[in-house]
């Protein structure tokens, strides 16, 4: 009997700290934050509940967060530049968190940037592994130590002019996103690696998630506005950014075409701009019931007003789900449907 008291009042305090807070807690992605902050905002204004507290931890880092936990000191989402990883989503069970919602709310695509009064030129995915990798193919195929410190070393069509690039942590989704997209994309344009990855594919993993650490490609954090100042101050840089954050500083920055095509909002919800991707969100439904206003937040982020092709986060650089998508999305997140392992690569 005094066991199964002591139990009950264990079970008693930790449910009673997820009842002291009345504020929704939101982590993770510099990239979404822009979006998760106006739909906070616009709940505020009309759901007659508190404002959600929004930080900007990076994708990394808010799974980190996100997963240690249930209750009070854990948030109740968190956003994500890139879907959960399969060791992250083994970390969130091992704490207890065991109903996680995904939510994909639109796509962004990513950027390569320069200031405004910059002037633009074009390039690939293969000129871009060869501009920030830290081994790159020789003529005979061989990796050797990046030698390049100009793009015209590059190729000679291109501008003689430093590389310098800014660029976010391994920590942030908008890093895991450029290296899949564009550096593994632009190792595989190689014969040497191509072979290399039927060969040995571990070793070619090593290469193109590599980046170079001579300085010339500089991880400047996650706080993407930093970024934008440091590329005002010197216009032969460049810098890796979400489209949505080029949209927010257009007066700022710009982004230069890769491939031949230019980000913009029809280009990548076309799916004619390739270095794109998909955003989400993802909530913790042991909170729902417990922290007020989760399943309305959830309500509010899917709804056309906020999503929808005209909704007001397509004014902050957020490409809309087409609709069929859309609707799935929305049906799914408010019936609060919980990921399963097999879902998660």
């Amino acid at each position: 009997m005094k066991r199964f008291l002591f139990a009950a009042s264990l079970i008693a305090l930790t449910a009673v700290p997820a009842l002291a807070r009345d504020q929704i807690r939101i982590v993770g992605s510099s990239t979404v934050y822009p979006f998760t902050t106006a739909v906070a905002e616009e709940f505020g204004k009309t759901s007659g509940m508190k404002t959600p507290v929004v930080e900007s931890t990076g994708t990394g880092g808010g799974f980190k967060l996100f997963c240690a936990g249930v209750g009070v000191d854990h948030p109740d989402f968190t956003n994500a530049s890139r879907a959960i990883k399969k060791g992250e989503y083994e970390d969130c069970a091992k704490n207890g968190v065991t109903e996680v919602v995904e939510i994909k709310v639109g796509f962004d695509g990513l950027a390569f940037a320069h200031a405004a009064s910059a002037t633009a030129f074009d390039v690939t995915k293969q000129q871009l592994f060869m501009a920030l990798a830290k081994q790159v193919p020789d003529k005979e195929g061989k990796l050797v130590a990046n030698p390049y410190t100009m793009w015209n070393e590059i190729d000679a069509a291109l501008p003689a002019q430093k590389i310098e690039v800014y660029g976010p942590p391994p920590t942030s989704g908008t890093r895991d996103s450029f290296m899949e997209l564009v550096m593994e994309k632009g190792a595989e344009s190689f014969d040497s690696l191509k072979q290399m990855k039927k060969d040995d594919a571990k070793a070619f993993e090593a290469v193109w998630k590599s980046m170079r650490e001579d300085g010339l490609f500089v991880e400047a954090g996650e706080n993407d506005n930093l970024i934008v100042q440091k590329l005002q101050g010197n216009t032969n840089a460049f810098g890796i950014f979400g489209f949505a954050n080029v949209a927010e500083n257009a007066a700022q920055i710009k982004a230069i075409a890769v491939d031949g095509v230019v980000p913009t909002f029809e280009t990548i919800s076309s799916g004619e701009y390739k270095v794109a991707r998909p955003l989400f969100v993802y909530a913790k439904k042991q909170h729902v019931g417990v922290v007020p206003g989760m399943a309305e937040f959830v309500a509010e982020y899917t709804s056309e007003k906020a999503t929808g092709e005209d909704g007001y986060l397509s004014e902050k650089g957020l490409i809309a789900l087409l609709g069929d998508e859309s609707a799935k999305v929305r049906e799914s997140a408010n019936a609060m449907t919980v990921l399963t392992a097999d879902m998660v690569k």
